[in-house]
């Protein structure tokens, strides 16, 4: 198979969607009304918050979008993140702050910052709002302090995600834990990352370094490690974890000079990520990461394409012309006056169709080094526990990817598109007889599913062997060559209601609703639990979330839950479940 070229890779790791959301919003059914006593009034840095008292629901206290930042709006937008107005009164914090602004995605927070039908009627449109650096908080319903604190950043390719996602609802987590957990907010896409010359101003390498999601995160850990004790967690041992993007994102913080001396975490978990270059992996494999270079060609070939869309230019020699008659602070007012709308337009009809539509930390040397995996193999990272997972079929959420190459295939691997897979997965019946079969999700030239070589099975492992596994194993050699605290787990549960189990599997971010403890309603809940697989996934979640806990403790995962002894890379535990009790093993 010929190599895929970074440009190619680039446009890979963003178009289709794999990454689950995460992020708040401050409407719609997300909104919870509850009596709050003085128990969930606690103060922070810049002034008291009232969460939610569930000590008879869910038996936690809650704080649900607390500011960990100003607003990234007006003039703000595409600088490093600053700290928020102080209030003076105390702060309602009973609901999800906005989802950041993002193009419509399956996995993303449709127009009500939540799981619901306007996901499926707002695909490739502005969603969100650049109002949305707000962080939540979840706490068991004790007085007991000094408890770990398990932070979590979501995914969605850097592009989309939202925390306010039923999916991240960290209750279940805090309770079985017994730990704090967080979840934040940070910008997606080009409102997160953007390395456009004209907005540099030498006057702040944070600003110029257009790693603006990357220093959100930094941002939201600042606030952890400030004021996390007021809520009964230590900040002294934060664990640090996100899944896909979110992946990526933990290991731009691991190797971040920013986070190396301020002690932000303490222990880190990437689940189904990497952060690798196309020139470290093997010819054929999909980068994770792309270089600062095509990031600054995304942003000239934005800036261009705007001035040509709104009639400043019309062609790209005369926007390059018009370019040169203005001043970077010019350039910069006029990208600041464009709506997400507008720039969205831009990404999606241009960007794209030239393999530069993609997100992600810019390894531009400052707030992310140039080459992060060198920089981990030469030891220069925070050095803590680390776990890493993958789940077996990765692959299987990228079934458009086969489209990429004749090895692949040729064509996608599903026949429906975004929006009729939604509406599918949200009126299914998981308990009732099969209405869909194969047929009616996957191509016939990849059925049946079994076949060898050619079967969607076939495929698809053949697409993660060249995608997850290669950064998998990059980067954690790597760190292997500096520390021996490595942890690692396969998921594969693939308990799903026919035609789903063949469509999904034991698909990519399937692992999440274990990881938290949470079950539904979202977007893939129907296609993937039934009645008939409660009892495995009851088991394996407990098991799941109980050395998630564990690990966030002490840095180590084991636990008298697992049934087995799990021991350090490059062991393998797998974690899987019958339909009616979890089958955890050691490989």
């Amino acid at each position: 198979m010929k190599r895929f070229d970074a440009a190619l890779a680039f446009l890979v790791c963003v178009l289709i969607s794999i990454f689950l959301p995460g992020c708040g919003g401050s409407s719609g059914s997300n909104d919870i009304s509850v009596a709050v006593p003085d128990n969930a009034i606690r103060s922070t840095q810049f002034g008291a918050v009232q969460g939610i008292n569930d000590a008879t629901g869910s038996g936690t206290y809650s704080w649900l979008g607390v500011p960990f930042a100003s607003p990234p709006v007006g003039a703000l937008r595409w600088k490093a993140p600053i700290d928020p107005a102080p209030w003076s009164s105390t702060l309602a914090t009973q609901k999800f702050g906005n989802a950041c602004v993002q193009f419509g995605r399956i996995y993303g927070p449709g127009s009500n910052n939540t799981y619901d039908a306007t996901i499926g009627t707002t695909l490739n449109q502005a969603v969100g709002s650049e109002d949305c650096l707000y962080l939540n908080i979840w706490r068991p319903a004790t007085d007991a302090g000094n408890l770990p604190v398990i932070v979590f950043i979501y995914g969605g390719s850097n592009v989309s995600g939202y925390t306010a996602d039923p999916t991240y609802n960290g209750a279940n987590l805090a309770t079985t834990a017994n730990a704090v957990v967080v979840t934040i907010n940070y910008r997606v896409g080009l409102f997160g990352w953007l390395n456009l010359a004209q907005l540099k101003t030498g006057k702040s390498v944070l600003d110029d370094s257009g790693n603006f999601g990357t220093l959100d995160n930094i941002k939201a850990l600042e606030f952890i490690k400030a004021n996390i004790a007021n809520f009964g967690g230590n900040p002294n041992n934060v664990t640090v974890t996100g899944q896909s993007a979110g992946a990526i994102n933990v290991y731009a913080l691991m190797v971040s000079p920013l986070t190396q001396i301020a002690g932000l975490f303490h222990k880190a978990a990437a689940f189904s990520g990497g952060i690798s270059l196309a020139s470290e992996l093997p010819a054929g494999s999909i980068a994770t990461l792309a270089p600062a270079a095509t990031y600054a060609a995304q942003g000239n070939t934005l800036l261009l394409d705007l001035l040509i869309a709104d009639g400043l230019a019309t062609d790209t020699t005369t926007a390059q012309a018009f370019v040169a008659t203005q001043t970077n602070a010019q350039i910069a007012t006029y990208m600041r006056s464009k709506t997400p709308t507008a720039i969205f337009t831009q990404l999606l009809t241009k960007l794209a169709l030239l393999g530069l539509s993609g997100s992600g930390p810019i390894p531009e040397g400052t707030v992310v080094p140039t080459d992060p995996v060198a920089n981990i193999a030469a030891g220069a990272y925070t050095k803590v526990p680390f776990l890493a997972s993958n789940a077996r079929d990765e692959a299987k959420l990228f079934a458009s990817f086969l489209a990429l190459s004749p090895a692949l295939g040729g064509k996608p691997g599903l026949i429906v598109s975004d929006a009729t897979r939604f509406t599918m997965m949200a009126t299914f019946n998981p308990d009732a007889a099969p209405t869909l079969t194969d047929a009616d999700l996957i191509d016939p030239s990849y059925l049946p599913v079994t076949t060898p070589g050619t079967g969607y099975n076939a495929k698809t492992d053949l697409l993660n062997s060249i995608f997850f596994i290669p950064s998998r194993d990059n980067v954690i050699a790597a760190l292997a060559a500096n520390q021996t605290n490595i942890w690692y787990y396969q998921f594969n549960w693939a308990q799903e209601p026919a035609p789903w189990v063949d469509v999904y599997g034991a698909a990519h971010a399937f692992d999440l609703g274990f990881l938290f403890g949470n079950f539904g309603p979202n977007v893939f809940s129907n296609a993937q639990y039934s009645t008939a697989n409660k009892p495995g996934r009851l088991a394996l979640s407990s098991a799941m979330m109980n050395s998630l806990g564990a690990f966030a403790r002490s840095g180590d995962p084991n636990n008298a839950t697992l049934g087995a002894t799990w021991p350090v890379w490059p062991a393998k535990l797998w974690f899987d479940a019958t339909l009616t009790d979890k089958a955890i093993s050691v490989h």
